[in-house]
């Protein structure tokens, strides 16, 4: 019973999206990492590490793959979707972890060709001599060459679902499941709240430019300053000359709309530009006609 356990376990394989989303994952960590890495460097000169980033880039890579392949058979967006490496060159169906020669070629052929690629780059570009130009041309052409067979590789892998990148084929490790995956039991809860929310901000988008928010604004208020008691004497024209309807400051170049309130000119102008059914904030008029207040306001009013 156990041994059968055992064989459905080893023979439980690993959906494509959840390898690549375990790729994706493992990408995520090491750009984390090298953001909160050069964080660190903030007050420095600039480009302090522009020299030493690929060997800096490949000692970051090397002490995450001591923490999860070299020690846990599995990177970390694996772990995360509880998948592990298995050997896949051993001949019994049982899991085998992998082997210490696979986990080190692992190590060279990720983190080393990595840093060979970027170093030998950084090293043969201000080179004009013919034999390093020869040499950068061979490994211009052997780095092609190796992103066609990783090519062939994923297109291998979306038909057969094995070896998602090219260094799992040629080392012999393949990804399978830690434990037995259970059945999953879906809650759309969630979803349809968020269905729910995405509607209604949907509508809202497309019902706010149709709302007048300006008018309504001086609507309300023009409801809500009579019940705050205004005395009769500011109805004459004498006691609003000192104080624009719409800014509250002395008006500047005042104008009138037909009613007792008085207003800047550049106020009641943009307000009717904006809005051609302006209404006065005070009373509620309409613009009848904007005209020049003749009442003429000595200056001296200022000091009463």
């Amino acid at each position: 019973m156990a041994s059968s356990i055992g064989n459905e376990k080893s023979v439980n394989t690993v959906l494509r999206i959840s390898q690549l989303d375990a790729l994706e994952l493992n990408k995520a960590l090491e750009q984390l990492v090298w953001s909160q890495f050069t964080s660190c460097f903030h007050g420095f000169k600039p480009g302090v590490l522009a020299h030493f980033e690929p060997e800096v880039k490949a000692f970051l890579c090397f002490i995450l793959w001591k923490f999860t392949v070299y020690s846990k058979n599995a990177t970390v967006g694996q772990a995360i979707l509880n998948i592990q490496y298995k050997n896949n060159l051993s001949q019994t169906e049982k899991y085998q972890p992998l082997s210490k020669h696979q986990k080190l070629w692992y190590l060279i052929l990720t983190v080393g060709g990595r840093w060979l690629e970027e170093r030998c780059y950084d090293l043969f570009s201000n080179r004009q001599q013919q034999s390093f130009c020869k040499i950068k041309s061979y490994i211009s052409f052997g780095s092609g060459l190796l992103k066609l067979c990783g090519l062939l590789n994923f297109l291998i892998f979306l038909r057969k679902g094995t070896f998602a990148t090219l260094t799992e084929r040629i080392l012999g490790i393949r990804s399978v499941f830690c434990k037995p995956q259970s059945v999953r039991q879906i809650g759309f809860e969630y979803m349809n709240r968020e269905l729910l929310w995405h509607g209604f901000a949907e509508f809202l988008i497309y019902l706010l430019p149709l709302i007048n928010v300006q008018k309504l604004k001086l609507k309300i208020s023009s409801w809500c300053l009579p019940i705050a008691g205004i005395s009769n004497s500011e109805n004459t024209l004498a006691a609003h000359c000192r104080e624009c309807s719409l800014c509250g400051e002395w008006p500047t170049m005042p104008h009138t709309i037909g009613c007792p309130h008085v207003f800047c000119y550049y106020c009641i102008k943009s307000n009717f530009l904006f809005d051609m059914y302006f209404t006065c904030p005070k009373c509620g008029s309409e613009v009848h006609n904007l005209q020049p207040l003749k009442y003429k306001i000595e200056m001296t009013e200022l000091r009463v």
